[in-house]
């Protein structure tokens, strides 16, 4: 009975250390390595492709397929051709964090590009940390989606600016190119997003705030809240959020005799803006990562061109941060020995000098892309100028 005793504490001790990962040769995981990149380089798609969000993310995945089709057919990435692995997450942050799981541990991709949203990427953040697999939003801003409580978030990258950049560019914008000293107020308080461009359009703006107005996702009536401030004085209005509510916004703002300029940032640069508003997005102004008025260069053009050619319509500032996104995966993915997410993780972190559709991207030690912006200027429902801004 003792032996057997013995014995048995024997297995139990090794059973114990297989669990924990310290028998020689156990399997681990959560490993050092993330997932391998095999045959083909597999990228996940986690985007809107339906719900609220479905307009640009729709337009995010149409150019994460143009990129994607130009790179195979010049060779792939290293010679491995790119294999897209696409998921709608519904625009629902629960179902964003599946689709994390399904693509990390499933389908076993070397990266991820989505969601497009701020709020979208803060519930995939764990789900990649745990699965140490690379993650680029191509358009969510919030500041602490790559840097949070002073540490850099490791699996978490993306090719906009953040919502700090966009805070300041307004404010300037608002104060120098407008000369506005009053102004009004009026955001998505329901979006990661718009409280983080808010937070420092305040910080940045010396002029003053003579009413702030919040409204939330999906709403559709401002009339009482734009009757209770019309004939306030101040000089532009600050409209943050997104296309949807900032259409309807514009649209009643513009029918009640409100004609002061509307500053916004990029969350109203989607078509959908300008088709909801009509012709009353006039004096209406926006930052933009992208514009096709105002091309960085000759990628930029060649971006346009061929994005028109395969979808017949012209591509959304959403749209070429997406396509840069795939860029950027190949620049880091064949600057050395990458042969699994985390090696890739790292060197995306040390991006530099990508020439892309949105400017040339330096990718900064917080993650985020070092490039200008391009301040949008629309009159009836058409964009009439655009200027590179800084």
């Amino acid at each position: 009975m003792k032996k057997i005793a013995i014995l048995g504490l024997s297995v139990l001790g090794l059973v114990l250390l297989v669990a924990c990962g310290s028998a020689p040769g156990a399997s681990q995981s959560g490993s050092d390595k993330g997932n391998t990149i095999g045959k083909t380089v597999k990228i996940g798609v986690n985007m809107e492709l339906s719900g609220a969000y479905a307009a640009p993310g729709n337009a995010e995945k149409n150019a994460i397929q143009l990129a994607t089709d130009e790179i195979n057919a010049k060779g792939g990435i290293g010679g491995k051709q790119i294999e897209l692995v696409v998921k709608d997450n519904k625009t629902d942050n629960g179902e964003v964090a599946t689709v994390v799981s399904n693509l990390t541990n499933n389908d076993k991709v070397a990266a991820i590009i989505g969601p497009m949203s701020s709020g979208g990427t803060l519930a995939a953040t764990p789900n990649v940390t745990k699965a140490q697999v690379p993650l680029i939003t191509p358009t969510g801003t919030n500041d602490s989606l790559t840097y949070k409580n002073d540490k850099v978030q490791p699996y978490i990258f993306r090719t906009i600016f953040p919502d700090a950049f966009q805070g300041k560019v307004i404010a300037n914008y608002i104060e120098k190119s407008l000369n506005a000293k009053k102004v009004l107020v009026y955001y998505d308080n329901s979006s990661d997003y718009a409280r983080g461009i808010l937070k420092t359009f305040k910080a940045n703006y010396k002029g003053t705030i003579v009413d702030t107005l919040s409204y939330q996702a999906g709403d559709k009536d401002f009339q009482a809240a734009l009757t209770k401030v019309k004939n306030k004085s101040f000089d532009a209005i600050a409209l943050i959020g997104y296309y949807a509510e900032g259409g309807l916004i514009t649209k009643q703002a513009r029918e009640m005799g409100i004609t002061q300029p509307i500053v916004g940032g990029d969350g109203i640069s989607d078509p959908t803006y300008t088709a909801l508003a009509g012709n009353a997005a006039t004096n209406v102004h926006y930052v933009a990562g992208f514009s096709t008025k105002a091309p960085f260069n000759e990628t930029t053009k060649k971006f346009i061109d061929a994005y028109q050619k395969a979808y017949n319509e012209e591509p959304s500032a959403f749209a070429a941060c997406a396509y840069d996104a795939v860029y950027m995966i190949k620049q880091a993915a064949e600057s050395g020995k990458v042969e699994n997410s985390v090696a890739l993780a790292k060197a995306l972190g040390n991006v530099k000098g990508l020439v892309g559709a949105t400017g040339t991207i330096d990718i900064d030690k917080h993650h985020n892309p070092v490039k200008s912006a391009v301040m949008v200027k629309l009159e009836e429902g058409k964009e009439v100028a655009a200027e590179i801004v800084k």
